[in-house]
């Protein structure tokens, strides 16, 4: 269905609003407005980063940015974030409180929410600078065209599809991190016995994700009879790039190879040959682990994937603004009439 929203948003573009990207550990914000030198580009006239655990609520964390950085009437918000929208709320495990859109609107005298998935918002923004920076993983330097992939293992583990056409093509989300996790080695068999030692359905988020590979590592500490002596995802990681524990080394490697499928399927499921961006800081500081492990080998297959997969290039690259950036360039994109109606109003999208 064809809407004309262009009365609606007389004067929105050139009105700043606010811009979040909100994920299970950091909220980055933005006060943003449409470029006047650009046409389709948003300019940052603010941007904070914060951590999510130490506001009670979403409203509060946005609050504390709009006391900080905002000296005229912000009216709209676009907020990206994992999970799905179900009636007023936001549903999603990996999230630190529950977000309801008209308790959110309302504290903060806004007229309009606009939401979508955060990947979807990392999907437009492949249209700026997150297409433009990031470090060469594997495959060719450049992509031959067709759909693009971006993929984040974080708190959780997102992906979306931006697939090129007219107007810039249009953004795919996906719930890809649910699917099931297949292991690949014998290893991996053992693992995924411990966890789930009943059987059962395990995700491939509880393993290619932040806590996904400390699960990782306390399992083999498990299979080896010793007691786990990290406690995060960043202590292992560390300790890994140090070489100083020998369980924590071989979790990278697990995490890596099993994100390297994960990868490699969803290319496939998508046939991805405008490329792969995986995107976050938990990978950029891994890097040179990832770059080393089994990620590509298991990326590429077997044989008769292999020809398909082995022309499509890989990239590391930071989260960072790209988020908001996203996000904001979709709600100057489709307005607020398509999305925030059925989604904040009280409509199941």
């Amino acid at each position: 269905m064809s809407i004309d929203d262009s009365d609606r948003l007389k004067g929105l573009p050139t009105a700043p609003f606010l811009a979040a990207d909100i994920g299970g550990t950091h909220g980055r914000v933005a006060l943003m407005c449409a470029s006047a030198k650009d046409a389709g580009h948003v300019d940052t006239l603010a941007y904070r980063v914060f951590a999510c655990a130490a506001f009670p609520t979403l409203t509060k964390l946005l609050e504390a940015f709009v006391d900080a950085e905002v000296r005229v009437p912000v009216k709209h918000c676009v907020l990206a974030c994992a999970g799905q929208v179900l009636g007023d709320e936001v549903l999603n495990d990996n999230l630190p409180w529950p977000i309801h859109l008209s308790t959110l609107r309302d504290a903060l005298g806004l007229d309009e929410v606009a939401v979508l998935n955060d990947f979807e918002a990392l999907g437009y923004a492949l249209d700026g600078p997150l297409a433009e920076g990031g470090r060469h993983l594997c495959g060719p330097l450049a992509p031959s065209g067709g759909p693009t992939l971006v993929i984040g293992p974080g708190t959780g583990l997102g992906a979306s599809v931006h697939v090129p056409g007219v107007d810039g093509g249009f953004v795919l989300t996906t719930e890809a991190g649910q699917m099931d996790y297949a292991p690949n080695s014998l290893r991996e068999r053992e693992i995924l016995a411990h966890i789930a030692p009943e059987g059962g359905y395990v995700a491939f988020e509880h393993i290619v994700s932040g806590p996904g590979l400390l699960t990782i590592y306390a399992a083999l500490c498990a299979l080896g009879g010793e007691a786990p002596q990290l406690t995060t995802p960043e202590a292992v990681t560390t300790a890994a790039m140090a070489l100083a524990d020998a369980r924590a080394v071989e979790a990278v490697e697990i995490f890596c190879a099993s994100l390297g499928s994960f990868t490699g399927n969803l290319a496939m499921a998508f046939m991805a040959t405008g490329g792969i961006y995986l995107a976050g800081g938990f990978l950029s500081s891994i890097f040179g682990l990832l770059e080393r492990s089994a990620f590509e080998q298991r990326f590429l297959h077997g044989r008769s994937a292999r020809p398909l997969l082995s022309q499509v290039p890989v990239w590391v690259t930071e989260h960072g603004l790209h988020g908001v950036q996203g996000a904001a360039r979709w709600y100057l994109r489709h307005g607020a009439l398509e999305t925030v109606v059925p989604r904040v109003a009280g409509a199941t999208p």
